[in-house]
C-alpha cells in the first residue's frame, strides 16, 4: 500500500486498503478463492471476478466503517470489470456472496 499521504483523502486510502485486504482473504490459508489461487492473467475472467469480489468487499467494509464518499469510485470500478464478464448471469450474486465472506473474515464476524 502506498502511504496515506499519497491519497486525496483518508476515505480513499481506507477504501483502497479494504480492497487489498479483501484480496488477501482469498489466500489458500484463508477463504481459498480459486479466482485468486490459480494463475490467471490480467483481464482474464478469473482476474475480473476477483476484482469484483475485492471491490464489493471493500464497499461492504466501507459501509461498516461509515465511509460513503468513495461510492462513485467503487461503482465506476465495478462497472469496468462487469463489462469484461458480460454474459455471466450469476456473476453479481456469486461475487457479492464471496465479497460478504471476505468482509466478514476481515471484520472477524463468525458465520451463523
Amino acid at each position: 500500500m502506498p502511504k496515506a499521504e499519497h491519497f486525496h483523502s483518508g476515505d480513499e486510502y481506507y477504501s483502497t486498503l479494504f480492497h487489498e485486504l479483501a484480496h488477501a482473504t482469498g489466500h489458500k490459508s484463508r477463504l481459498d478463492r480459486k479466482e485468486l489461487t490459480k494463475v490467471s492473467g490480467f483481464g482474464s475472467s478469473d482476474y475480473s471476478k476477483e476484482e469484483l469480489v475485492a471491490e464489493m468487499g471493500a464497499a461492504f467494509i466501507c459501509g461498516h466503517a461509515g465511509i460513503d464518499t468513495t461510492l462513485n469510485n467503487s461503482a465506476a470500478y465495478l462497472q469496468n470489470w462487469i463489462k469484461v464478464l458480460k454474459g455471466d448471469s450469476k456473476l453479481a450474486v456469486t461475487a457479492a456472496a464471496q465479497a460478504q465472506k471476505a468482509a466478514d473474515y476481515i471484520l472477524n464476524k463468525k458465520a451463523a
